[in-house]
């Protein structure tokens, strides 16, 4: 399974009903397959930053196991409004 920044980003914006996904492939700047993600969903809300990450990282447990590196960001639409703000 070949994993890209537009399959990550896809699945997100469906499984998470997500607000915004920003992928970044940061591959070209590593050994192997690498991404940073911004995902704003309101499915975070309540949930600590691990359960956030758990719940990303359950969804995306196929393509995890081809990739090296896997940065995220985890904000509630809440959250996103208030960053932007800044």
């Amino acid at each position: 399974m070949v994993v890209t920044a537009e399959n990550i980003r896809d699945k997100l914006l469906k499984e998470l009903e997500a607000v915004h996904v920003d992928i970044e492939d940061t591959s070209p700047n590593r050994c192997a397959a690498s991404f940073k993600a911004l995902i704003v969903s309101s499915h975070f809300e309540g949930k600590p930053l691990l359960q956030r990450h758990r719940l990303v990282n359950g969804l995306l447990a196929e393509e995890l196991k081809e990739i090296h590196a896997f940065e995220q960001k985890t904000l509630t639409p809440e959250q996103w409004e208030k960053q932007k703000a800044q």
